[in-house]
C-alpha cells in the first residue's frame, strides 16, 4: 500500500495559502524528496507520495518524513506545509500553468479557477484487473465510513459551514466524482470509461474523478473518497483499513461471494451523510437497514475486515485508530475546537500546523470503540 497526500501552503506569518507551489518544487531536486513531490492543480498545494510498503509502521514513517520534507521546502519560501482539505481562511487560488491545467480552465471556468481541496489516494496493489474490479465492487458501500473518519474540512471562505468534510461539496463540483454502480468485469469497466469519455465533458481518463478506480499509472486500485488527514496517524488509518477492505474483497470474489447491490445513488447519499457529520452523529448503515451511531458503523467496519486487519499485522493499531478518531472527533472537532479558544482561524491554520507535523507512533490500545 502507498498514499498520496495533498498538502496546503501557507504563509508563515498569516496563514493565508500561497502560491509558492512552483518555486518549491523548483527546488525539489536537490532535496532528499525528490521526484516524490508534485505539482497540483492549484500553486498553493502540492502532493507528497509515500513508497509503496507492507507495514503500517514504515507507510507512518514515509508520512511524517514527507510532511517534514515539504514542509522544509516551504521554509525557504516563508511558508509551512498542513494538512488541511480545505482553508479555512478566504483564499483566490492561482492555477498551475500548464497546457492540460490551462484547458481545463478554459472549459470548465469556475469550477476550475475556483476549486482548491485537498485530498487523501491510496493505492492497493492488486494482481490483475479483473481482481481490481472485484474490489471496486466490494468495498463501495464502505467507503462513505471512510470519508467519515477522515473528515478534516469543517471551515472554508472564513465560516463554518456546518460539515464535517466541506472538501465532498467542492470536490463534487466536478462532473464525474463521486461513486460508481457494480461494474462485474474489467470489460464493463472499461467500456464504463469509454462511454464517460465519448461524451466529450471531461478530456481524459484522469478526469474520472471517481470515489476510488482503477489507476492508469500503477497496478493498483486507488481509493480517493478520504479528505487529507490532520493527524499523520489518520492517515495510516485509512490506509490499512482500505487494504483490509481490498484484501477482504478479494477473498470474497475468490469465494463467489457477490457484491452488495446498492445503487450509486444510495451511495452518494451515504457519503452526504459522512461529509456532514463525520463521526459526531449517525451514518447511514452500509447493509441499507437505516442508520446507527457513527461507532456502530465504525465497529461494523471494523469486524468485516477483521480478519485481514488480522493477518496483515494492523489490528491492534486500527482498534486504536478508531478509539482515537472517535474519541478526538478527528481533524474536524480539533479545528473547532482550536477556533473555539479564540474564534481565530488563523489559530486554526497554526494550530493545525502543528498538528499536522507532530511526531507520533501507531502505539495500541485495548480498549472498545463504544
Amino acid at each position: 500500500m502507498g498514499v498520496e497526500e495533498e498538502l496546503l501552503l501557507i504563509d508563515d506569518g498569516t496563514g493565508i495559502p500561497v502560491p509558492v507551489a512552483p518555486r518549491l518544487l523548483a527546488s525539489a531536486p536537490d532535496h532528499d524528496l525528490g521526484s516524490r513531490v508534485a505539482a497540483e492543480f492549484q500553486q498553493e498545494m502540492v502532493e507528497v507520495q509515500t513508497l509503496p510498503r507492507h507495514s503500517a509502521h514504515e507507510l507512518l514513517r514515509d508520512v511524517i518524513e514527507g510532511r517534514a520534507a515539504v514542509d522544509a521546502l516551504a521554509s525557504r519560501f516563508k511558508a509551512r506545509a498542513v494538512a488541511l482539505a480545505i482553508s479555512p481562511l478566504p483564499i483566490t487560488p492561482h492555477p498551475t500553468r500548464n497546457p492540460r491545467y490551462d484547458e481545463m480552465i478554459e472549459r470548465y471556468g469556475q469550477v476550475g479557477r475556483t476549486t482548491l481541496v485537498c485530498g487523501l489516494h491510496v493505492h492497493v496493489s492488486i494482481e490483475s484487473r479483473e481482481e481490481g474490479v472485484a474490489v471496486l465492487d466490494r468495498i463501495r458501500t464502505w467507503l462513505p465510513t471512510l470519508l467519515a473518519l477522515s473528515a478534516n474540512s469543517p471551515f472554508a471562505n472564513g465560516f463554518d459551514t456546518g460539515f464535517a468534510s466541506y472538501r465532498f461539496n467542492a470536490w463534487h463540483q466536478w462532473q464525474s466524482a463521486g461513486p460508481s454502480e457494480v461494474f462485474g468485469s474489467a470489460d464493463a469497466y472499461d467500456a464504463f470509461e469509454r462511454e464517460l469519455l465519448a461524451t466529450d465533458v471531461i478530456m481524459d481518463a484522469g478526469m474520472l474523478y471517481l470515489d476510488a478506480r482503477l489507476s492508469h499509472r500503477n497496478p493498483t486500485v486507488e481509493v480517493r473518497v478520504a479528505d487529507v488527514c490532520l493527524d499523520a496517524r489518520d492517515t495510516v488509518l485509512i490506509a490499512a483499513l482500505v487494504r483490509a477492505l481490498a484484501d477482504t474483497a478479494s477473498a470474497e470474489w475468490r469465494a463467489g461471494i457477490p457484491p452488495a447491490a446498492f445503487s450509486a445513488a444510495a451511495i452518494r447519499l451515504a457519503e452526504w451523510q459522512a461529509a456532514l457529520t463525520g463521526v459526531g452523529g449517525r451514518l447511514p448503515k452500509p447493509d441499507g437497514s437505516g442508520s446507527a451511531a457513527a461507532y456502530v458503523v465504525v465497529e461494523t467496519l471494523l469486524r468485516h475486515v477483521e480478519a485481514a486487519l488480522a493477518a496483515n499485522g494492523d489490528l491492534a493499531s486500527v482498534e486504536a485508530g478508531l478509539r482515537r478518531v472517535l474519541v478526538d472527533g478527528g481533524g474536524a472537532r480539533q479545528q473547532r475546537s482550536a477556533y473555539a479558544r479564540r474564534a481565530s482561524l488563523t489559530d486554526v491554520m497554526f494550530r493545525s500546523v502543528d498538528v499536522t507535523h507532530r511526531r507520533t507512533d501507531l502505539s495500541p490500545t485495548l480498549l472498545p470503540l463504544g
